[in-house]
């Protein structure tokens, strides 16, 4: 196992950052990132505690095999007590940011206590400090990462950061790396809002971080796994052709797809949102939605979405940074976003998806939350006085709207932003 057998331990109030041994008996007796960190956290703090007080902990977690040649061998954890359900969260994320962790010579990362100014930890080889982010606060995660790298002189940085949504305490907000991979769920981004941390950035590339115990049985049984998921009909072929995306169909025409906030199992829209759509041409401008697939560290199955939406598009017309190539919809996100709230415009979702990932919110939380809001609406619960705006089901004009305001925090945004 890939164990670095280090910990890191931030105290954001006293601003310190001290090393400590990895517990290598929980190591063995709690196997994986989850395990072992959720140990910690209930080791470590009184589970009567508010989720955004200080006495509340923070845990960043690799896992024996993060860091390795292992097919899904890039992913990382973030534990805590969530704000959005009052239990234990475990949000995980892919990307690279878990692996440069694992190379920069750490197993664990534990924030606790809050910092008085906003600040963000800068994580280098063996080495770590908290740097002042207070001309970062109010940034949005894309821009924060490419302060931080413009920053460091370093490009290879790898940046773990919050968004608007997580400093204004958003109950779904994520922690989002390598711009468009999140630990999304639960809330863990409020959390580290409500520690005024904005990010976490790190630059590994120790050779000697860990050792594994038998490297020869280790490889022989990573090059199986690899070709187990090759020969695979999903790992090997429709989740690199298609991503998650592969399901929308499948689902829909199962019967089982949630529609307009569970009201119905099919969704008369879902070919218009799915995987096979991603890659039609469009007639507006005769590009894809989808530009290519994308793979986490060493990765083989590479299911992620890299997208580029219709710069002719209501939602970016006059919006140029949202024209290039990002991370596209995922099947929870094309669900959430799109047959939930009853809304079939791609180019919509896709907008959606983007402010998830630029302001740091979950999208299946956030979709979820959205259909919900819909369906009163529709009853006559909400009306246009106390939303804003127009906000029945199928308007992808309300869906972005109110994707909108969540990110900034404003207006009716705030209300969705609750869950």
């Amino acid at each position: 196992m890939a164990w670095t057998k280090n910990v890191l331990r931030v105290n954001l109030t006293a601003g310190t950052c001290t090393t400590e041994p990895l517990n290598m008996t929980w190591a063995r007796e709690y196997l994986g990132q989850r395990g072992l960190a959720t140990k910690y956290l209930v080791s470590e703090i009184d589970p009567a505690v508010d989720p955004f007080s200080p006495d509340n902990k923070l845990f960043f977690a690799t896992g024996p095999l993060t860091g390795t040649m292992a097919a899904t061998g890039g992913r990382y954890s973030v534990i805590t007590k969530g704000p959005l359900t009052g239990a234990i969260a475990c949000s995980n994320s892919g990307g690279y940011f878990g692996a440069e962790l694992k190379f920069a010579g750490w197993d664990l990362l534990i924030f606790e206590g809050a910092s008085p100014k906003p600040v963000y930890l800068l994580v280098t080889d063996g080495r770590a400090g908290l740097v002042d982010a207070t001309d970062l606060w109010g940034k949005t995660v894309w821009e924060t990462e490419e302060h931080i790298k413009k920053a460091h002189l370093d490009p290879q940085i790898r940046v773990a950061a919050i968004g608007r949504a997580g400093e204004n305490r958003v109950l779904y907000a994520a922690i989002v790396n390598d711009l468009h991979r999140a630990a999304g769920r639960s809330g863990v981004g409020a959390v580290m809002g409500s520690k005024n941390l904005k990010a976490v950035a790190v630059r590994g590339t120790r050779t000697d971080a860990y050792r594994l115990a038998d490297p020869e049985a280790f490889f022989a049984a990573t090059e199986a796994g690899k070709k187990a998921l090759a020969a695979n009909g999903v790992t090997g072929q429709g989740l690199p052709a298609f991503g998650t995306q592969v399901l929308m169909n499948v689902i829909n025409e199962l019967g089982a797809l949630p529609t307009r906030n569970h009201r119905e199992v099919q969704f008369e829209g879902a070919q218009a949102i799915s995987a096979e759509a991603m890659k039609q041409k469009r007639p507006t401008d005769g590009k894809a939605n989808l530009v290519t697939n994308g793979a986490c560290f060493g990765c083989t199955i590479a299911c992620g979405r890299i997208s580029r939406m219709d710069p002719g598009h209501f939602s970016v017309k006059d919006k140029p940074r949202y024209h290039g190539a990002s991370g596209g919809v995922e099947y929870e996100a094309a669900w959430a976003l799109g047959a939930a709230n009853g809304v079939s415009d791609l180019e919509a979702l896709t907008y959606a998806n983007f402010l998830c990932n630029e302001d740091g919110f979950d999208p299946i939380s956030f979709g979820a939350t959205v259909g919900a809001a819909m369906e009163l609406y529709d009853l006559g619960v909400l009306t246009k006085e106390i939303v804003g705006f127009e906000m029945p089901f199928g308007s992808a004009e309300a869906l972005v709207k109110v994707a909108e305001l969540t990110a900034s925090g404003a207006g009716f945004g705030k209300e969705i932003g609750l869950g």
